[in-house]
Parts: structure tokens; C-alpha cells; sequence
């Protein structure tokens, strides 16, 4: 079930997504019950892109927990009667600890250029609260007599996903110089 439910989240264009979700939740808040989060909250475009990113890393780290599962060391794990809590504590996260470094500036960086699309498009972080991209929509209101206000923020946020990608790329090639850790979206070296 929770796979079926990540290959639909997968196969959804991610910002048309958040921008439902955003505008779903922003009108009536989000009230399930024990936790209730109103339609101003700064934790709305949060839960919004934790839902919508959870699939970036759960995908990748699932596909290599399900190929850890069938090695001889996990077998043998088995065999000495380790429960399976053990099992994942001791010899799985071990060996998936390094692909989640890797994700970790790549889940970043697409976090930060999503966060700026929804509060861009009115969804996200909503007004006076500051956000990368409700800077770049006030500006675009003053563009021809104040550009700066449109392009600063605008280099600004494009120079922060970029560094992110880079150290994630940097991160994978410490840990890995031989590429056999995958990042999320990029082919095997």
C-alpha cells in the first residue's frame, strides 16, 4: 500500500501538487484531529513539501533496503536468530547511511526552489512572513522601475540550489569515488 501511495506521488507533477495542497489546506487550515495547523501557518508549506519530497528519498532508500535484505550478511543475521528491529538497526542502516548523506544536500536544494515556487505562486509562505519567492513576486510588481528587487533575490535563491547540488555531488564523490551510490535523478556512473 505505502509503495502504491509513492508511485502516485511520484507519477504527480510535484509543483501542481503543492499548489493544490497549498490552496486545500491554506482556505480551512488542516485539522486532523490531535494536530490542527490554521491557514497562516508557516508549518502548512512545510508539512506541504515534506509530503511532496518524501518520495525522493523514500523511493531510492527502499530500492537499496530491498536489495541490503537479500545479501549473505543479512542472511546470516537471520540465521542467528536476530529479530528483524536488529537486523535493520545493526546491518541495513549501516549500509544506507551513505546514501542518505548523499540525498541530504539534493533534498535541500530541491526543498528551497520549492518552497520559493509555492510562495511564489501564492501557496507557499504567505505575506508579511519573508520567502524567496514572495521577494520575487513583490518585485515583479516594480520590475521596470526596480529590477533589482526581482533579480537579486531571483541570483540569490538560483546560487543557493546550485551550491547545494554541488556539495551533494562533492558529498557523493567522498563518499563514493568509484559511483556506486546513486543520487536521486541522476543515471549510475
Amino acid at each position: 500500500i505505502i509503495s502504491r501511495g509513492l508511485d502516485v506521488l511520484w507519477a504527480t507533477p510535484v509543483i501542481l501538487l503543492g499548489i493544490a495542497l497549498g490552496v486545500a489546506t491554506a482556505l480551512g487550515g488542516l485539522n486532523l484531529g490531535f494536530v490542527k495547523i490554521s491557514g497562516d501557518s508557516l508549518w502548512l508549506p512545510a508539512l506541504i513539501i515534506g509530503v511532496v519530497q518524501i518520495v525522493y528519498v523514500a523511493r531510492p532508500i527502499r530500492g537499496q533496503t530491498l536489495s541490503l535484505r537479500e545479501r549473505p550478511f543479512v542472511e546470516a543475521a537471520r540465521a542467528q536468530g536476530f529479530g528483524s528491529a536488529r537486523i535493520m538497526r545493526r546491518e541495513i542502516l549501516p549500509n544506507i547511511v551513505t546514501s542518505l548523506l548523499v540525498l541530504g544536500p539534493i533534498v535541500v536544494a530541491q526543498t528551497v526552489a520549492y518552497e520559493a515556487a509555492l510562495s511564489f505562486l501564492g501557496a507557499g509562505v504567505q505575506r508579511p512572513n519573508p520567502s524567496w519567492g514572495t521577494l520575487i513576486s513583490d518585485g515583479l510588481k516594480v520590475l521596470v522601475s526596480a529590477p533589482h528587487l526581482t533579480v537579486i533575490p531571483g541570483a540569490v535563491l538560483a546560487a543557493m540550489v546550485l551550491s547545494l547540488n554541488l556539495l551533494g555531488d562533492v558529498v557523493r564523490e567522498a563518499i563514493d569515488p568509484r559511483g556506486t551510490v546513486a543520487a536521486a535523478g541522476k543515471d549510475d556512473r
